[in-house]
């Protein structure tokens, strides 16, 4: 199964970890990537911590573990290689709909990654 539509068809929980300039690591929970048509993957994100990390360290990694009994899942070793922000593409991304009021709304990022390697969640391939 092609990485996009395993995305799309398998449900489970995401975590991505970052770590800024000096190695301190974050891991926070996210939705799934998406796919973009230049091939690259793609995370909205808030101006928290896994943001600011990547400022500083453009490496993540994102770990997908599956719904269900098992520890079946896909581990993504992710490099930054741009972002914009408040897009017209981020709203027409969003799984998730925010409260119309534009001045207490908060920036939103969309962070663009290179796929390095991907692994299952368990094991070395």
């Amino acid at each position: 199964m092609e990485l996009k539509e395993y995305f799309q068809n398998i449900k489970g929980l995401g975590v991505l970890s970052t770590a800024d300039g000096s190695g301190r690591v974050d891991a926070a929970v996210y939705s799934r990537p998406h796919f973009m048509e230049d091939g690259s993957l793609a995370f909205i994100m808030r101006n928290r911590l896994s943001h600011r990390n990547l400022a500083s360290n453009p490496h993540a990694t994102y770990l997908f573990k599956e719904d269900g009994s098992g520890y079946n899942g896909k581990r993504l070793y992710l490099t930054k290689i741009r972002e914009e922000e408040n897009s017209a593409l981020i709203d027409s991304l969003s799984r998730r709909s925010y409260p119309a009021d534009p001045e207490n709304r908060e920036s939103r990022f969309l962070v663009f990654f290179k796929l390095d390697t991907e692994r299952p969640l368990v094991g070395d391939v």
